[in-house]
């Protein structure tokens, strides 16, 4: 039997693709929004009034990407940007009623994708694959 695969570089790439397509596809169909756009909605819910510059470095995106997301959002009615109360050139982003709602419509879908995750790696590879990837995503050279 050949050896598995052991490019984890290509295999990371893999992975979050194939990943990204399924979780997509499920949230979109459940609350009509990305996983990317999940993503910076419940940054907002967690850091209420938080700016787009701090939302770019929470999600590890460029603030042009974030600028363009936060349009999106902000669009469809699932973000509020006001001004900020003492940076004038700055604004602070809240989650509207309905971005409230999106997250609450998500939320199953994600608890599943996560079990899925879960059932297909066991208990112990789960842990281990989730502390892994949090030490890759604050790695720096």
């Amino acid at each position: 039997m050949p050896e598995p695969d052991q490019r984890l570089f290509f295999l990371l790439q893999r992975a979050a693709h194939r990943l990204r397509t399924t979780a997509d596809r499920r949230c979109l169909a459940a609350a009509g929004v990305t996983t990317a756009q999940l993503g910076a909605l419940f940054a907002v819910q967690d850091r209420p009034g938080i700016t787009q510059q701090e939302l770019a470095r929470a999600l590890g995106l460029r603030e042009s990407a974030v600028t363009a997301l936060v349009g999106r959002l902000t669009a469809a009615d699932l973000l509020l940007k006001r001004a900020h109360p003492s940076e004038h050139r700055a604004v602070v982003l809240e989650l509207t009623e309905p971005g409230a709602a999106a997250l609450r419509a998500a939320r199953p879908e994600v608890d599943r994708v996560n079990a899925e995750l879960r059932e297909l790696l066991g208990d112990e590879g789960f842990v281990r694959t989730a502390g892994a990837l949090h030490r890759l995503a604050h790695w720096e050279r």
